[in-house]
């Protein structure tokens, strides 16, 4: 499937904002999912941009404005063709969870197994983990166990948590996002030793067309695959990529400070259309 993205942050300040430094996480990464045919990216006032690499291998483009300024745009517009991986069986038996053990020796999985800013794997999330995996030994429906887990334990509700809400306030009110779906899911698999990383991205659907983020866990010899534990399933070709990191910290499309006042309004916009 072929996507056109539209992506627009808007902030008005009460006060003249100045010395605005910003890192913008909004470019999909170009890779055996999915194919990025063009991306653009402004700003209003107009900014230079300097484009590097983080630390999880994201795309980010930093800009300042020094100058004094009531408001602020950030615009972005991408074209991806996405073609996600077959979703596998879900009677699949594909490798033991103690073949996990290797993927702890690997850079790629190490930063993926521990505790991060939103996720806790303590003594509760343990428990949990164990409970929701159901005794399975294999590592794929041990994944799918814990995402249906995490899909029943949560209702939808939007705006019941905020972007810096971790996983344990979703867990006890029993209301979240699908951020919050995610987090959860991150914790079960990291306690039993499971890579999980987050993911930011786009889902296009009949209803709406929005932000969202899901999960991927690493398996032996398949790699990395994903999993939507707020739809509890796997991934097709609706679902565009932007960043991967620990948790949500990881991967905001902005952030930044400024000099100025406090009291601002922010407005985000996200349009999606099959091409």
């Amino acid at each position: 499937m072929k996507w056109r993205i539209q992506h627009r942050t808007h902030y008005t300040y009460s006060a003249p904002a100045r010395d605005s430094f910003n890192d913008v996480r909004l470019k999909p990464p170009a890779d055996e999912q999915q194919a990025v045919e063009s991306f653009f990216l402004a700003a209003t006032p107009a900014a230079l941009f300097r484009e590097y690499h983080d630390f999880n291998a994201n795309c980010v483009h930093h800009f300042e404005i020094a100058a004094p300024h009531s408001s602020l745009l950030i615009e972005s517009r991408a074209v991806v063709a996405t073609h996600p991986p077959a979703p596998l069986p879900a009677d699949a038996s594909l490798a033991p969870l103690t073949a996990l053990a290797e993927a702890v020796k690997t850079i790629k999985c190490f930063d993926y197994l521990g505790p991060s800013r939103f996720v806790d794997i303590e003594l509760d999330t343990w428990r949990r983990a164990v409970d929701a995996s159901a005794g399975a030994s294999d590592a794929w429906q041990a994944a799918l166990a814990i995402m249906r887990f995490a899909h029943g334990c949560l209702v939808y509700t939007p705006e019941a948590t905020h972007v810096h809400s971790p996983a344990r306030e979703a867990l006890a009110s029993g209301r979240g996002v699908c951020q919050d779906y995610a987090h959860v899911m991150l914790g079960l698999c990291r306690a039993l030793k499971m890579p999980a990383r987050y993911v930011s991205g786009y889902l296009a659907s009949e209803k709406a067309s929005a932000t969202h983020a899901w999960v991927e866990v690493f398996l032996p010899v398949l790699g990395w695959r994903p999993l939507d534990p707020t739809h509890d399933r796997q991934i097709d070709g609706a679902y565009v990529k932007i960043a991967t990191g620990r948790d949500y910290a990881d991967v905001p499309p902005v952030t930044g400070y400024y000099k100025g006042s406090r009291q601002r309004k922010m407005e985000v916009e996200v349009r999606i259309e099959a091409v």
